[in-house]
């Protein structure tokens, strides 16, 4: 399944935009542009296309609950008696010529929990194959996506996207989640979106093979080159000589061994530097085969330093196209720019802006001629404003 298009109107800043994307998209912007609220959008379009829209479902994907009234853009330049949030998704299956859209509008919450569907459509090849609206005499639930339960046989060959995008989620992080001390407020399978149940998730992929110590496919010796201090990263569970009776834990733990320390000695991740535990996080999500097929990372950056970044990005993007999978970034970082392969098109790079009326511009950056020719890296072009995203500051 390749993404081909998505759409979003009037959501927050995102009045009118449209992208294409590819298997890795990393968004760069000033902060305030609209990056996250384009995770958002998707995460609400996912929603939609499932089943139903409200809060407990925005909140597994890592949404924001917002009042009804901010949901809406509320530029000044627009007429606020348009009432629908408008989202439209184009793909195409595998091996398949065929591409087909789901578009659906809807209307924020006012005096119940559920946001109310005033039409859904699909198209197959641009022909519109089946659709429902609110105008319709023939009365249907206005608060239940019909989009997966209704018969229509020109419907089954679409909803194969159902399958990548029921777990879509928006996952932020934090090291105290990673180290296991407190609970994921919005756990999934394998790991929770804030991190929760790493080890769990990590054990399933260590793997022994021919004497050598694989995770998933790769090899540990390359994890290792990204946590270059550690010599082993084993999970096991948690025991008194490594970790303080009076820390809250998790039933299993992430062990380290340092190589510049004795090999007897090995401590946990409640002690391990943060980023190596982000590190961890981020190839479980790439590589695990029950994580996610569509995600989304906000400050994919976060707790990495620069070079990390930017070595961490290189492999993450690896992993991602040969698992099949499709993920949303965001970064403030400028090296994490430099680790991008962008002559790879299934790997891409958006510039996101506000333009004279605040509404939010998505630009796809491509490396031209004319860039590749004065030998700067995309991060120095970046920082001195030569391909957007950045914040015109004094």
């Amino acid at each position: 399944m390749n993404l081909k298009k998505i759409s979003v109107g009037n959501f927050k800043s995102l009045y009118h935009v449209s992208f294409e994307p590819g298997k890795v998209n990393v968004f760069i912007g000033a902060n305030g542009s609209g990056k996250s609220t384009i995770l958002e959008a998707i995460g609400l379009l996912s929603a939609a296309m499932m089943d139903r829209v409200d809060a407990s479902s925005l909140q597994r994907k890592g949404i924001r609950l917002s009042v009804p009234s901010l949901y809406k853009s509320n530029f000044k330049t627009i007429d606020r008696t348009k009432l629908t949030l408008d989202f439209s998704l184009e793909w195409e299956e595998e091996k398949e010529l065929d591409v087909f859209q789901y578009d659906v509008h809807l209307t924020a919450p006012k005096d119940t929990d559920y946001w109310k569907y005033h039409s859904e459509a699909f198209f197959l090849n641009k022909e519109k194959k089946w659709g429902r609206s609110n105008a319709s005499q023939k009365q249907s639930n206005n608060y239940i996506g019909f989009f997966l339960i209704d018969e229509n046989q020109e419907l089954e060959e679409g909803r194969k996207i159902a399958q990548s995008f029921r777990d879509y989620g928006i996952f932020q992080p934090n090291t105290m989640t990673l180290r296991g001390i407190v609970p994921d407020p919005n756990q999934m399978t394998p790991i929770g979106l804030n991190g929760g149940r790493l080890a769990e998730a990590l054990q399933d992929l260590i793997k022994e093979m021919d004497d050598e110590c694989f995770l998933g496919t790769l090899p540990m010796d390359d994890v290792l080159d990204l946590v270059d201090w550690a010599s082993t990263i084993s999970v096991d569970v948690p025991k008194k000589k490594n970790i303080n009776s009076n820390i809250p834990t998790t039933r299993q733990i992430i062990e380290f061994s340092d190589r510049f320390m004795k090999d007897s000695v090995k401590f946990t991740g409640y002690d391990a530097s943060e980023g190596a535990l982000y590190v961890l996080f981020m190839l479980c999500l790439a590589m695990h085969p029950h994580s996610p097929a569509i995600f989304a990372v906000d400050s994919f950056d976060h707790a990495l330093n620069p070079t990390l970044a930017k070595k961490m990005i290189q492999v993450f993007c690896e992993q991602i196209i040969k698992n099949g999978k499709h993920v949303f970034l965001t970064t403030h970082n400028p090296l994490v720019l430099d680790g991008l392969d962008l002559s790879n098109e299934d790997i891409r790079l958006f510039a996101v802006d506000r333009d004279k009326y605040g509404y939010a511009q998505i630009k796809r950056i491509k490396v031209s001629q004319e860039l590749i020719q004065e030998g700067q890296p995309l991060s120095r072009l970046w920082m001195n404003g030569r391909i957007g995203g950045v914040p015109e500051l004094i």
